[in-house]
């Protein structure tokens, strides 16, 4: 009989020729796959009111929130058994204003744990926790496929909604992103109306009367609220209204609005200064975040250290700055900084065996696209690479497709070229940290004009002279994935050997249907309503045209996947199985959008490894 499945997969199918293992390869020199799932991620850290602590998250088999004191000691961990979150979609946890306590989601409820220790507490059914002082909460509540702030006392969570008084403003629509005015009055989110995706406005409610009041908006520009002003007249917000998300300054009472920097740079995040002179803020641009401070009074960017990404920025009690960070040759960790200053680590949890691995420096470039346009790019060179000896190459488009690479460190990408591999990660059309007008430049051409943009990758790599452009493969994650499918379905040429699709779409309508509303909402912000748009989808849609697939497939999905509903790789396997395709298909039945155990993770490293080896021999 065959051995038994190990308990985190569940389908292992294959379709066509079985794929051997190759008998002739040795293990890499540098780089082991266990120590990169190994590698745990602090990240989205908050400080005390009071700057003398710090809570945050740490990934690895857990997602488990940890305390660290700015002064000094070792990490304390605070919560055990948080099942591990995607990093890009989990919520910042939050110290009350005393310090006593914390505030936490997990799995669609809000927690609180003290800070001295104890079992965390069930509070409300709900996400997205904002302390008012520290006996109550604004929270985030689904009703009626809308997402409706309220606000809960921790000792006894009624809800009650915090918007009451909208007077003639919309109301169908998301509130989100709340964050509480220092006298804990009034309480300022974003506003995003589902008749315009695209659109998100700033509103203010005040906590008592539930009265509203919007503060911007615009059709077709997105705003997000930052941060308040120590005085509490005053808020910072993200606004795009320049094509670049700028930060502008908007007095609460209406008497002022002004952008306060024109850096053609995104300011995702940002934080005042207690004296309210200056923010601490990350500057987004190209795909990397670089730790500034802007000034109030006119708007001067002082640099305090290049990213890298930088994450989560907030002020210590002596006037110092802690934030996450990493770089491509430096795995996550917590650093703290004072203005003039070099970063200190004070957490680096990686192993030795990773921390001072020799890691390969990417080659930034850009390529030409079908129509002109330039792509941003970053090729990985293997040591073993050569004109005489030219690599097998691998393409790698990011998920999202709203997101970006560059910044951040790639354990992965580092094991594979330490193998012999090229690895080449672009930022196709549609990708952030180029302005607005790129990121939209794939709305209504959702998996067309950017699958060329994949292709065209291939066709750069044939020109460069260590690349050996006949053993080409291409793969992604999530949008990734889908733009993998796409690159080996739309292209007459076949430039691809091999395509690996790790929780990826394969029909635009059926997962529209299908998707958390999260994700049919950023789908319909791209490319409209499938009713008005049905030529649209079907043309973003590959399952339908497999038939011109040569090329050999590895698929893999997590059931219980949001997201990119499971569904869509049983649809996408049961054609390539009707078609007679050849495939390879693997299921982790602990996994949702991200492989985030360590098992599956290892599992599904490993076989892309071997899939790899064989198809690109």
């Amino acid at each position: 009989m065959p051995e038994p499945l190990p308990v985190w997969i569940g389908k292992d199918e294959h379709g066509g020729i079985p794929r051997p293992a190759r008998v002739d390869l040795r293990p890499t020199p540098s780089w082991r796959l266990e120590a990169v799932v190994a590698t745990e991620r602090p990240r989205s850290p908050a400080v005390s009111a009071d700057g003398s602590s710090v809570v945050f998250i740490q990934d690895r088999d857990t997602s488990d929130l940890w305390l660290l004191d700015i002064d000094g000691g070792p990490p304390l961990r605070l919560t055990t058994g948080r099942d591990p979150q995607p990093y890009w979609e989990d919520t910042q946890p939050v110290f009350s204003r005393d310090g006593t306590q914390v505030a936490y989601a997990d799995d669609g409820w809000v927690y609180v744990v003290p800070t001295s220790g104890g079992p965390p507490r069930k509070v409300v059914e709900a996400g997205s926790p904002a302390w008012i002082g520290s006996d109550r909460l604004v929270v985030s509540i689904e009703r009626d496929r809308c997402d409706r702030l309220a606000v809960v006392t921790v000792a006894e969570a009624w809800p009650q909604r915090l918007a009451r008084k909208h007077v003639d403003l919309e109301t169908h629509g998301d509130e989100q992103g709340a964050i509480v005015s220092p006298d804990g009055s009034t309480v300022a989110y974003s506003f995003v109306p589902h008749s315009d995706y695209s659109r998100s406005e700033v509103r203010v409610a005040d906590v008592v009367d539930g009265k509203v009041r919007a503060l911007t908006g615009a059709p077709g520009i997105r705003d997000y609220v930052l941060d308040w002003s120590p005085n509490g007249t005053t808020l910072a917000v993200a606004s795009e209204s320049s094509g670049w998300f700028e930060l502008h300054l908007f007095a609460v009472d209406g008497s002022e609005a002004r952008q306060l920097t024109t850096a053609e740079a995104d300011f995702v995040e940002a934080r005042w200064h207690p004296d309210g002179t200056r923010l601490v803020a990350t500057r987004g641009r190209a795909g990397r975040f670089d730790l500034v401070t802007v000034a109030v009074a006119d708007g001067i960017v002082t640099d305090i250290a290049a990213g890298g990404v930088f994450g989560a920025p907030a002020w210590t009690a002596d006037g110092r700055i802690i934030a996450s960070y990493e770089s491509p040759t430096e795995p996550p960790e917590l650093r703290i900084i004072s203005e003039g200053g070099e970063p200190v680590a004070i957490h680096s949890p990686a192993p030795l065996s990773i921390s001072r691995a020799p890691h390969v420096v990417a080659h930034e470039l850009t390529y030409t696209t079908f129509d002109g346009r330039e792509i941003q790019a970053f090729l990985y060179r293997p040591a073993t690479a050569s004109t005489e000896h030219p690599a097998p190459a691998v393409v790698y488009p990011h998920g999202g497709p709203a997101d970006c690479y560059g910044g951040e460190w790639d354990g992965h990408a580092q094991y594979f070229v330490d193998k012999g591999y090229a690895w080449f990660a672009i930022n196709y059309r549609g990708s952030t940290g180029h302005g607005s007008d790129f990121e939209r430049a794939n709305h209504g051409v959702w998996g067309v004009d950017d699958t060329k943009d994949c292709l065209a990758a291939a066709d750069y790599l044939r020109t460069v002279d260590w690349v050996d452009g006949d053993r080409l493969g291409i793969f992604g994650s999530s949008y990734g994935s889908y733009l993998a499918l796409l690159a080996v379905t739309d292209d007459p040429d076949h430039r691809f050997r091999c395509a690996i699709c790790k929780y990826g779409d394969c029909d635009a309508l059926t997962t529209w249907a299908q998707a958390d509303r999260a994700g049919g909402q950023m789908q319909m912000r791209i490319m409209g309503h499938p009713s008005a748009n049905r030529e649209d989808y079907i043309a973003a849609s590959p399952v339908h045209r497999l038939d011109a697939v040569t090329a050999p497939i590895l698929v893999a999905h997590g059931h219980t996947d949001r997201r990119v509903p499971f569904e869509q790789s049983t649809e996408l396997v049961a054609e390539l199985s009707r078609l007679g395709k050849t495939y390879e298909y693997v299921t982790y039945p602990t996994e949702g959008h991200g492989f985030l155990r360590v098992g599956p993770q290892l599992d599904f490293y490993r076989r892309l490894e071997g899939f790899l080896d064989w198809y690109l021999l």
